[in-house]
């Protein structure tokens, strides 16, 4: 396993995220549309993609949200990879970076359905927030918030 920090110019990275979109839209149909404008990853300079196998699994990445937190967004593991920690791995990664900038907290909206996603980020100690931001009255997301050490 390998995690590489890159930036959204990063072709690899652009093409998992393409496969998240498809991943949501297949889930979440008609609803994912309104989101689509809140996942734009034009300009991110902290993105990564994990490798397993020498192949890309996953990505993640993160924006400057305020003056210390980051926003963390486009978190994808490949459903035939997932339940080998790869996500919890590259959330600790982003995290990290994130410390290292300088920033002192974490936020990220997910679906509500998205059930594996919660699980991650309660067992990486992200707490439930009030949706922030685009996401306010949005009944299918759900905001968390971690403080990062």
């Amino acid at each position: 396993m390998e995690i590489v920090r890159t930036t959204s110019d990063n072709k690899v990275f652009r093409n998992l995220v393409n496969a998240l979109d498809e991943d949501l839209n297949i889930r979440n149909g008609d609803i994912q549309r309104q989101y689509d404008q809140y996942n734009k990853i034009d300009n991110i300079k902290h993105a990564i993609v994990i490798y397993a196998e020498g192949k890309p699994v996953g990505c993640g990445c993160f924006k400057k949200f305020n003056e210390g937190a980051v926003e963390i967004k486009r978190m994808f593991v490949f459903p035939e990879m997932r339940g080998r920690q790869l996500a919890a791995r590259m959330l600790q990664e982003l995290e990290k970076w994130a410390a290292e900038e300088g920033f002192t907290a974490s936020v990220l909206e997910t679906g509500r359905r998205q059930v594996e996603a919660h699980r991650l980020y309660e067992r990486a100690g992200y707490l439930l927030t009030e949706n922030y931001g685009q996401y306010v009255g949005m009944e299918d997301s759900i905001c968390y918030r971690k403080e990062l050490k």
